[in-house]
């Protein structure tokens, strides 16, 4: 499934449910540093190198909430009509520029 495709999904569940009136970009907004909040904590206490090395269970959650956040700022950057894709490679080129390789 595309980007594209997941919009359109996302779209038509939130129809459906009548959850379009709560999902002001301010409320998505919100929604996504909550889910980030849940991913952080996942890995509150974890060492370094404990951290990238998860077991199952806890990387099956982290999955879950890496999902969650970004459902919402797919469903964010819809309703303020951003290309996701479009703004994260002119992201890449404007920290390219920012920094160099040579510092």
């Amino acid at each position: 499934m595309d980007i594209d495709q997941i919009k359109r999904r996302l779209r038509e569940f939130a129809e459906a449910r009548d959850w379009d009136q709560f999902h002001s970009p301010k409320n998505l907004a919100s929604a996504i540093s909550v889910e980030a909040a849940e991913l952080l904590e996942l890995f509150q206490w974890l060492s370094e190198e404990k951290s990238r090395d998860l077991d199952d269970a806890t990387k099956e959650k982290v999955e879950q909430e890496v999902a969650d956040v970004c459902l919402y700022l797919i469903r964010l950057a819809d309703k303020l009509d951003i290309d996701v894709m479009a703004a994260a490679t002119r992201k890449i080129a404007l920290n390219a520029a920012k920094y160099p390789v040579e510092l």
